[in-house]
This record gives C-alpha cells, structure tokens and sequence, in this order.
C-alpha cells in the first residue's frame, strides 16, 4: 500500500510529552481532521468522524476499556483496530503512525491519482 506521510511531531519525545494518556487531540493531516491519542499500549491516530452518523470523535470521551465513544449515539470504537465494539459493524477510518529518526509522522494512504 502507498502512503503519504507528514511529521506531527519532531521526535519520540516530544510525541511523549505532548500527548497526555487517553486525551484525545486533533490536527490536519493532509487537510483530513486527525484524531491522535496515547494509550496505556501506544499513540494511535484515527478520522474525527463516527462512520455511523458522522459526529465528531474528538468531542467523545474514552472509557474504562480505552475505546473512543462517539459522543452523538455512544458507540465505542477500539482506536488500535477501527473496529466498533459494540452497536453497530461499521470501522473508523485508522491512520498508520510511524516514528523515525527524524520525527514521527502520521500515513494516509494515497489516492488512485497520487500513486
């Protein structure tokens, strides 16, 4: 699979210190609206958009579990597979994040056009 990368962040440490456990942020990436967060098992990065009804994940909170609920109809998602946990068999939008010697940056794949 093709993918485009952009840096997020220029090191693993300043991944670290920024993102504070199961707090979600988000930032453009690629002009697509980003949600990246840190758990207990690692940093993930997923669409700010419930694939249900489209509401924003990023006004959603985490539970006990580590999934992202939406905040519109309470789905929960697992942010490390995309897989709906419960509800409904829809999957969010998922974003590959690697970390590198020169920043860790987060993958989207490309388009038909762009490859």
């Amino acid at each position: 699979m093709n993918y485009k990368w952009q840096k997020i962040c220029e090191s693993a440490t300043e991944l670290e210190n920024l993102f504070l456990l199961s707090k979600i942020q988000t930032m453009q990436v690629f002009g697509t609206r980003v949600c990246v967060v840190k758990t207990a098992e690692g940093v993930y990065a997923f669409r700010d958009k419930c694939p249900h009804n489209g509401a924003a994940l990023s006004m959603g909170f985490f539970n006990e579990k580590e999934e992202i609920v939406c905040p519109l109809h309470r789905y929960p998602f697992d942010v490390k597979t995309g897989k709906a946990t419960a509800g409904m068999a829809l999957c969010l939008d998922t974003f590959p994040l690697k970390i590198q010697d020169d920043g860790v940056f987060v993958g989207m794949k490309k388009s038909w056009w762009e490859s």
